[in-house]
């Protein structure tokens, strides 16, 4: 199951109600063989994922099962996708977790050795942003670098969660990118300051759930065009069950909250052209990050 938050025509990003959340129904390939919706049905009364994920089971099982109903008895009821835009998947998370090096590949291309503890950082609410949205370099950092990255978001709460129960906890997965600026984040041994910077973290463009979700997906991030990022998210150090379990010995975890795993080699951080220049990420650069099974988001830099 698919479930993505978009957002009315022309409505603004303060309009109360502009927003809802939807089941996607029916999707298509382009000629990369990247997927993407062209259907969907409204749950009614449902703002956007998070709010879908915050439901009792069962209240989410009656708003789907309503959903689909009412489109087989009315197809009008069945959304053409292109007519509206996507926005912030999970647009109020009580907690956004990063883990740091988390890749095999990515700690061997900075010449650290495997950790024997995740790295955890936190981001806010207000970093994030929609799968879709334009991205821009602050004045403050132009050494603007991508991470693409599976996150997992939680669909039942927990505390001291055991791995071997760590599934019955995930609500889905989604696409995103942890971009970094790198400057800041390179100013002390913290890298949360790099991080926080405001909408430059896209999530989406879909929550799927854990029973379509291939663990062996390739990730893949592209520069206008250009692979930079390709690996399996089965190349983790640390899992999606560990990490449940290791994050929840220090706080409860609530449905809608988002764990971000880490990014795979292939960062501007770790590259220098010719001349010795990173290839930091500039106005009118295209970054695309695509998971299999998870669709792909577009972000312009601006």
């Amino acid at each position: 199951m698919k479930i993505a938050t978009f957002r009315l025509p022309h409505a603004r990003p303060d309009q109360p109600g502009a927003t809802f959340a939807a089941v996607i129904t029916e999707t298509s390939f382009d000629d990369d063989g990247v997927e993407y919706a062209t259907q969907a049905i409204e749950l009614q009364g449902i703002t956007d994922a998070g709010a879908y994920l915050t439901l009792p089971p069962r209240e989410r099982t009656i708003a789907i099962r309503t959903a689909m109903s009412e489109a087989q008895e009315d197809p009008g009821k069945v959304l053409d996708v292109t007519q509206f835009g996507y926005d912030t998947l999970i647009p109020y998370p009580s907690k956004i977790f990063c883990i740091g090096l988390n890749y095999r590949n990515h700690i061997l291309e900075t010449g650290l050795e495997l950790p024997d503890y995740p790295t955890v950082f936190a981001k806010y609410g207000q970093t994030l942003t929609g799968p879709f949205s334009d991205i821009t370099v602050p004045e403050a950092d132009h050494r603007m670098d991508y991470e693409g990255e599976l996150a997992v978001i939680i669909g039942a709460p927990g505390k001291n969660i055991p791995k071997n129960q760590a599934m019955r906890h995930v609500g889905g997965y989604a696409v995103s990118n942890d971009i970094s600026l790198r400057g800041y984040q390179g100013r002390t041994d913290e890298w949360m300051q790099g991080k926080i910077f405001e909408a430059t973290t896209p999530i989406g463009p879909w929550l799927v759930s854990d029973d379509e979700f291939d663990h062996d997906a390739q990730l893949t991030t592209l520069v206008n065009g250009e692979v930079r990022q390709n690996d399996s998210v089965s190349d983790l150090v640390f899992g999606v069950t560990e990490l449940i379990e290791y994050l929840s010995e220090m706080i409860t975890l609530l449905p809608g909250d988002i764990i971000m795993t880490g990014t795979p080699g292939g960062v501007a951080l770790a590259m220098r052209d010719e001349n010795g220049r990173r290839p930091w990420l500039q106005p009118g650069d295209v970054v695309e990050t695509r998971i299999e099974g998870l669709g792909a988001q577009r972000n312009v830099i601006k």
